[in-house]
């Protein structure tokens, strides 16, 4: 017997394939939805953690501030946060017990003091040409560490830390000599690593991170890019993306804590994400 040979036939074909045209057009429609949903969800966390992050990173630079040297300006498009960085602090000795070598002189110039209490952050012995210390910084004039006088060393000071005999206590030697001018209610004293500045610019979406360069009485002069780099400035960036940036500074007083209040948005595709944070500022002396 003759085996008869089937096949589908064209209108079977063309039925079929508008049939699955219809079919993956329903999925579609109920798939596009969710994934559209999911993209949308990860591109804000991804916008949020970039926020957080960069505003999480300015708030532990201005916790470490040395009291009283956070400042803030605005350059067009651009806004500039800076302070001068805190590595450890201690408390220096002024009285007895000790000799005069261990007992810090504010009536002249002194170049080897004790700590009353140890340094804890740094490694010790410690010497440094690219440090400073500081003494009742309040920020104004003739109390101002970014002057550069009376209430910090120069720049280009030897500082050397190392164990005192007297159990518990360091002993600073300084060349040369420096006189501080004021001393503190505290008698609290600050090492300091150099500024920090923070630029965010709205005009190129980024904010940038500045270590490394040298101090200007004048924040003008540390206000852009250009003239952070051209001291010497180390730059990283800590973020892109940035729509819009407002930093504010109250200053506060001996007895209440400055505020720094930090406003950031960040967007992308149409997504735009607005964090707050809100720093408390000790500026006690």
């Amino acid at each position: 017997m003759k085996r008869k040979q089937q096949a589908f036939t064209l209108v079977e074909l063309v039925v079929t394939i508008a049939i699955s045209g219809i079919v993956v057009s329903f999925m579609a429609m109920f798939i596009a939805g969710p994934v559209a949903g999911f993209a949308d969800q990860t591109r804000r966390a991804e916008l949020v953690d970039m926020s957080e992050s960069a505003l999480r990173r300015i708030a532990r630079d201005i916790r470490r501030a040395l009291p009283n040297s956070v400042r803030v300006t605005s350059n067009g498009a651009v806004v500039a946060l800076e302070m001068l960085n805190s590595v450890d602090g201690v408390r220096y000795r002024e009285q007895p017990p000790g000799d005069a070598d261990r007992q810090l002189d504010f009536a002249s110039a002194d170049d080897a003091f004790n700590s009353i209490g140890q340094f804890t952050q740094i490694a010790l012995p410690f010497s440094s040409s690219s440090h400073y210390l500081s003494i009742y910084n309040v920020g104004v004039p003739g109390a101002d560490a970014y002057e550069m006088s009376n209430v910090i060393t120069p720049p280009g000071t030897q500082i050397d830390i190392d164990a005192d005999a007297l159990a518990g206590e360091d002993n600073i030697r300084l060349s040369p000599a420096f006189r501080f001018a004021y001393g503190s209610p505290g008698q609290r004293l600050f090492l300091l690593d150099g500024p920090i500045s923070y630029l965010c610019n709205t005009a190129t979406g980024t904010l940038h991170r500045y270590t490394g360069y040298a101090l200007a009485s004048n924040q003008g002069d540390r206000d852009s890019d250009a003239e952070l780099l051209a001291a010497g400035a180390d730059r990283v960036l800590v973020t892109d993306r940035v729509a819009a940036c407002n930093i504010a500074y109250a200053p506060g007083t001996a007895q209440r804590a400055g505020l720094v209040t930090l406003a950031m948005s960040v967007a992308d595709s149409n997504e735009r994400v607005a964090l707050l944070h809100q720093v408390h500022v000790d500026n006690v002396p």
